[in-house]
């Protein structure tokens, strides 16, 4: 079995200059991202600047606790734009699936975070980008015009995938040009498929889409500040792997190891060692 599972989180912080963060709850996890969002847009509010962010959907409950620290401290969001990760497409179509869709990341964002969320606080659908599948390069093209990313949260796949780039063999990239990818179309893996059957359909793995349009790991890699969040009980091994083994695009994760300002926040059942066994 891999060392690399059998280190503690203490152990695992003496192997990277990046920060690690242990929070008590998944509660809390959803608290740290909504805090570290609204933090982002009241700095760069001072400063008279825009902030533009690069979003997941999942985990799936931050929104609404972003919408509680608004209550409490209301801030001007009338100059934030949020470009989200990705969206699944329609099988047999480039065409995302449809709003009213149980897997549809655009319906899920207005109801989390654009319906609930006041007008007062000047945030509308306009300043909610996601990519498209006929223009992909649109996005890369607004993001760059806006002065890039000041911050990306993140969440890790399975395969080690950032948004939906999935893992490519190192005999046919290096990872300078994985580095350099762009927002573009992509076929999901079969552990991808799978894994994202379990968090979101009861394991219906056929009613996955098998592609999806993505933002890419170029603009990942630009954010003047990367998050990466993990949760679930099987990022146990995903984080090992994201701090310890060697940079490469078959597992995307390890190719921001040396990115300036990164940290990883993980819960108490991610942080332990994991236990193997059968059950």
């Amino acid at each position: 079995m891999n060392q690399i599972y059998s280190m503690t989180l203490a152990q695992l912080s003496e192997k990277t200059h990046a920060s690690i963060t242990e929070v008590s709850s998944d509660e809390d996890l959803y608290y740290h991202m909504a805090l570290s969002l609204y933090t982002m847009i009241e700095r760069r509010n001072e400063l008279g600047l825009p902030t533009v962010c690069i979003m997941p959907v999942g985990p799936v409950f931050q929104y609404r606790k972003f919408i509680t620290l608004l209550r409490f401290r209301p801030l001007d969001l009338s100059s934030v734009h949020l470009f989200f990760m990705d969206e699944y497409l329609i099988d047999g179509s480039d065409n995302v699936v449809e709003k009213d869709s149980p897997l549809s990341f655009q319906g899920f964002i207005d109801q989390e975070l654009i319906d609930p969320m006041p007008e007062h606080y000047g945030l509308n659908q306009q300043q909610i980008h996601f990519p498209s599948p006929q223009s992909p390069e649109s996005y890369d093209e607004m993001i760059e015009s806006l002065g890039g990313v000041d911050l990306c949260h993140a969440g890790v796949g399975i395969v080690g995938h950032l948004a939906f780039n999935e893992p490519i063999s190192s005999e046919l990239i290096s990872v300078e040009a994985y580095r350099e990818l762009p927002t573009r179309i992509v076929d999901l893996t079969r552990e991808t498929i799978t894994i994202n059957s379990n968090t979101a359909l009861r394991g219906a793995f056929e009613e996955i889409p098998k592609r999806a349009v993505t933002i890419g790991m170029k603009q990942i890699c630009a954010a003047r500040k990367l998050q990466l969040y993990f949760n679930r009980p099987w990022q146990g091994a995903v984080f090992r792997k994201a701090l310890l083994l060697p940079p490469s695009p078959e597992f995307p994760v390890t190719c921001i190891q040396d990115h300036a300002d990164v940290s990883y926040t993980v819960t108490p059942i991610v942080a332990q060692r994991p236990e193997f066994t059968l059950r």
